[in-house]
């Protein structure tokens, strides 16, 4: 046998992918017969979730669900699960309206963020006509909306902005650039500045105002007194990464930020709270920051989120989420953690 063959049978046998295959297989068997998956539309209120819409097909939960199968490798059409995808896509497509936003039961930037990056992802892998349409009225719509500050908000055109929401954006415009969608440099360029402005430095006097904030820490938006926090910071990175910045000082603080972070953070949000919506999506953006970095620290935050994430499962092979749109966000987001070293999904390729 082969050093490859040797390398990815270790890899398609390990604990971590067989609880990702888990949990693919309840996604698949939870989708609705109009191709969307049933969650909880709301927004964040203090460290809960407001529910507004409860039990919804969910664009954003749907767009997730989607890209964890096609970080498995399953395509429309092709692979086991080949027909779960095509029938996300073809929802998607159903929910993008007249003027590029893709919303429906009141879902907001964040899930056509979500929706616009599978849909990149999708187009990466599979070239069609009606996919790329789509994908350009719904970059037009994200870079339309982006407020004087270099950022976004909960919905398009709107003046505020903050750190989570404009991730969502520059990944979603990273993977469409990266498959020939035209994209404005100085939409990159005025996010970067953005997330600049939230980096805390030795001599930000931010961090001295909030008893948790250090030196490497992201803000959730670019004033002194907005609070930081571990998902903040993954975020923040993977802006910048997003942007082509791959190595610079506030890039290698916030990583030693979220180094000395990650293990409390799970305690307090992972098992502890039984998955709250930090967890996930501050892991979300944690493992791509990481897998951006490589070496021995990529192998160490590996090794800590694999644990995690193998002790939070349910014996169903979901993952459960008390705080947030419910168990499928869950799942799914585990699954796209659990499935990055496949590197299957071109926005993970290093």
């Amino acid at each position: 046998m082969s050093i490859l063959a040797i390398v990815l049978l270790q890899i398609t046998a390990s604990p971590s992918l067989e609880a990702a295959n888990r949990g693919l297989q309840i996604l698949a068997h939870s989708q609705l017969a109009d191709g969307s998956w049933a969650a909880d539309v709301g927004y964040k209120l203090d460290n809960s979730y407001k529910v507004w819409q409860q039990d919804v097909s969910h664009v954003g939960v749907t767009a997730l669900s989607g890209m964890a199968f096609l970080a498995g490798g399953h395509v429309p059409q092709r692979g086991k699960y080949g027909e779960v995808v095509d029938k996300a896509v073809s929802y998607l497509l159903q929910q993008v309206q007249q003027d590029g936003y893709i919303s429906n039961n009141e879902t907001r930037l964040y899930s056509h963020a979500f929706a616009t990056l599978f849909l990149a992802e999708v187009y990466g892998m599979t070239p069609r006509d009606d996919v790329r349409a789509a994908l350009q009225r719904a970059v037009n719509l994200i870079v339309s909306s982006q407020n004087n500050s270099g950022g976004w908000r909960y919905q398009p055109h709107v003046a505020d902005s903050d750190m989570s929401v404009a991730a969502c954006q520059v990944l979603a415009l990273r993977s469409a650039h990266n498959i020939g969608i035209q994209v404005p440099i100085s939409t990159i360029d005025a996010a970067v500045a953005y997330v600049r402005k939230s980096a805390i430095r030795n001599d930000d006097p931010a961090w001295s105002l909030h008893r948790d904030s250090r030196p490497g820490d992201f803000r959730y938006q670019p004033n002194l007194r907005a609070r930081a926090s571990f998902p903040l910071t993954a975020a923040g990175i993977t802006i910048l990464h997003g942007a082509g910045v791959y190595a610079d000082a506030d890039i290698e603080r916030g990583l030693q930020r979220l180094e000395s972070q990650a293990a409390s953070f799970n305690r307090q949000y992972g098992s502890g709270m039984g998955g709250h919506y930090y967890f996930y999506y501050g892991h979300y953006y944690a493992v791509q920051a990481f897998h951006i970095a490589g070496g021995e620290r990529y192998r160490n935050y590996l090794r800590l989120i694999q644990g995690e994430l193998l002790r939070m499962q349910n014996s169903d092979g979901s993952w459960p989420n008390n705080v947030g749109p419910g168990s499928t966000y869950g799942t799914a987001t585990a699954c796209l953690i659990l499935q990055i070293p496949k590197e299957y999904l071109p926005i993970f390729q290093r």
